[in-house]
């Protein structure tokens, strides 16, 4: 009888967390759908803007919570695959190829070709070593940008055109392009939402947990992290596609150290492990961001200790509090 009793609560709290985990994707996801129709209605237009911004980031941050939240992998050099992604798109569209059918393979397959490879070496360390080598492979990245001179270098280089596809230009507009971030990010949630739930993933989040165990039942867990080490990085890269398209501009500080630290900052506020927490977590840091430059020029000042305190006070980010907000059940 106590046991049937235990069982029947167990259940009793696992089917509402089951059910969350569907339910609030999908309702995130439909008022993501629905922004431009506010816009329409009298919602300042900077805002669509803005919340293209955040879901550019938030392809790079879900990216991120692969390695991070699921494989347990610190990587403060994550942005090094944003940044090549936007200098592919901003090279190839200087050199006049602005078919986004033709960068989009270029920059998978470079960003995947510069995974495997640092991967295969940054994987070899772990800890605060992995994280430091991370770094450091982010940081030749952006040496590597600034030596371009024939792309601006140190200055950036501006963009005069946008990514065309089979012809048409559907980035020109804002609102198409707008659902443009968003059906690559729905996209690449579900590719990443699809492989934790594989046996892939299980692999890898029982890796994070006990590395040892995992090996003596015959997995290779470097192969494992490699793969999705080299996933993510792609799937970064894509982000990057999307941000020179929209800033018109490619900049070495696109794949800095502190850009790699943001990315870390919004998937830890988000919710890390949860996937839609770094979506949800990207959107509050630029708008928190936003805000908070209108107020005062010394807003750093303040947005710094702001993230640092909610980090540390809120357990499981943004998404935890809202599961502490829903019901109680048992």
């Amino acid at each position: 009888m106590s046991s049937a009793t235990t069982t029947a609560e167990v259940t009793s709290v696992a089917l509402p967390r089951e059910r969350a985990k569907v339910l609030l994707p999908a309702i995130l996801f439909l008022l993501l759908a629905l922004a431009p129709l506010a816009v329409s209605l009298g919602m300042p237009a900077g805002w669509l803007a803005l919340l293209t911004r955040a879901l550019i980031f938030a392809i790079a941050a879900l990216s991120l919570d692969l390695i991070l939240g699921v494989g347990g992998l610190v990587s403060f050099g994550h942005a090094a695959f944003l940044g090549i992604g936007a200098y592919v798109t901003g090279i190839m569209i200087t050199e006049g190829r602005s078919e986004a059918l033709v960068i989009l393979p270029v920059i998978l397959g470079v960003c995947a070709l510069f995974g495997a490879i640092t991967g295969a070496s940054c994987l070899r360390t772990r800890g605060v070593a992995f994280i430091m080598i991370t770094l450091a492979f982010g940081q030749m990245v952006y040496f590597l940008a600034q030596a371009l001179s024939a792309y601006g270098g140190d200055d950036g280089l501006t963009l005069y055109e946008k990514s065309t596809v089979l012809g048409f230009s559907p980035f020109a507009n804002r609102t198409s392009f707008y659902y443009s971030v968003l059906i690559a990010l729905a996209g690449a949630y579900l590719l990443v939402r699809g492989l934790v739930a594989s046996r892939f993933g299980r692999v890898l989040r029982a890796a994070r947990e006990n590395p040892t165990r995992v090996s003596v039942t015959g997995f290779d867990v470097n192969k494992v992290r490699l793969v999705a080490y080299v996933i993510s990085g792609m799937l970064a890269g894509l982000s990057g596609f999307f941000l020179a398209n929209h800033t018109e501009f490619v900049s070495p500080a696109f794949m800095s150290w502190q850009r790699s630290g943001e990315l870390i900052f919004v998937a830890v506020l988000g919710g890390v492990g949860s996937l839609h927490g770094a979506i949800i977590g990207a959107i509050a840091y630029l708008i928190a961001e936003d805000a908070l430059s209108h107020v005062t020029e010394h807003w750093r000042a303040i947005f710094g200790p702001m993230i640092i305190l909610f980090v540390l006070f809120t357990r499981g980010g943004i998404v935890g509090m809202l599961r502490k907000l829903g019901p109680r059940h048992g």
